[in-house]
């Protein structure tokens, strides 16, 4: 096996720097965003658009398999300590390897303006400000599985680029178009102008099962765990779905919101 080189120490001010993109307002005015554990990082850099997309590995003295991996990009490879990875990790115990990485650019123009619609069958998600950045990642994860051609998110949906967010879609987060924008009731009528059927999730909405066919355009709107689809949203949908329950009774309240958006993202994608 070939040993793996050692690679130099993260300088305190790098460490500072990369340390300091837990704070979305840093993250923004950077343009990057912080990856940990090795599933993640590997997928990640095995996705990207560029190689210019990764701007630095860093993995903890002593673990091998990350090394080994790491070192197809040991220019950009850095050695840390323990102490250096308790400063880096949201988690309990660190993974041992990090990833610094940029973001993709932001759209200037909107989906609709934009050339990401397509001709022919298309769909996307909407997310109307979904709070928790777990469930922003597995929606992005579960897009990217179904083929989904965007990923649209509200003025108040959790970060993308959250580290909670980027564990949770496992390194999907180059492997789909997804932006913000200020009034998705905009976009969504944007949309509409194109051909777009918006279909929102709603516990009022009708037994998905009991449409017999979907749209060849949609997009699907998830909507936050508490109050669900904003009204302006909801003004707009052409369906309102619900996901039926089991058994005799109802025994929770509601599902999850991004198993939720798998159950419907299954139905939209594969029927």
């Amino acid at each position: 096996m070939k040993p793996v080189e050692i690679a130099p120490l993260l300088s305190k001010a790098k460490l500072k720097h990369y340390t300091r993109l837990h704070q979305k307002k840093f993250r923004d005015q950077e343009g990057l965003f912080l990856a940990e554990g090795l599933r993640t990082v590997r997928e990640l850099c095995l996705n990207l658009p560029d190689p210019e997309m990764l701007v630095a590995l860093l993995v903890r003295e002593g673990e091998a398999e990350a090394a080994r991996f790491a070192q197809a990009w040991k220019g950009k490879l850095f050695s840390l300590g323990e102490k250096e990875c308790s400063q880096l990790t949201e988690t309990a115990t660190s993974q041992g390897i990090f990833g610094v990485f940029r973001q993709p650019l932001r759209p200037v123009e909107p989906a609709a303006e934009a050339g990401l619609v397509k001709s022919g069958r298309s769909f996307m998600v909407a997310l109307d400000d979904v709070q928790d950045p777990g469930n922003v990642g597995t929606i992005l994860r579960t897009a990217v599985w179904f083929g989904a051609d965007a990923m649209i998110c509200s003025s108040g949906t959790a970060d993308r680029y959250n580290p909670k967010a980027v564990r949770s879609c496992a390194g999907s987060i180059y492997a789909i178009r997804h932006y913000g924008v200020d009034r998705l009731d905009l976009e969504l009528r944007r949309l509409k102008k194109l051909g777009y059927s918006i279909v929102c999730s709603s516990l009022e909405g009708k037994d998905f099962r009991e449409f017999s066919s979907w749209p060849e355009k949609q997009v699907l709107v998830i909507g936050n765990e508490a109050n669900g689809i904003s009204e302006p949203v909801r003004a707009l949908a052409d369906r309102l779905v619900r996901i039926p329950h089991g058994g005799t009774s109802v025994r929770v309240e509601s599902l999850n919101a991004s198993v939720s958006a798998a159950i419907l993202l299954e139905r939209l994608a594969l029927s």
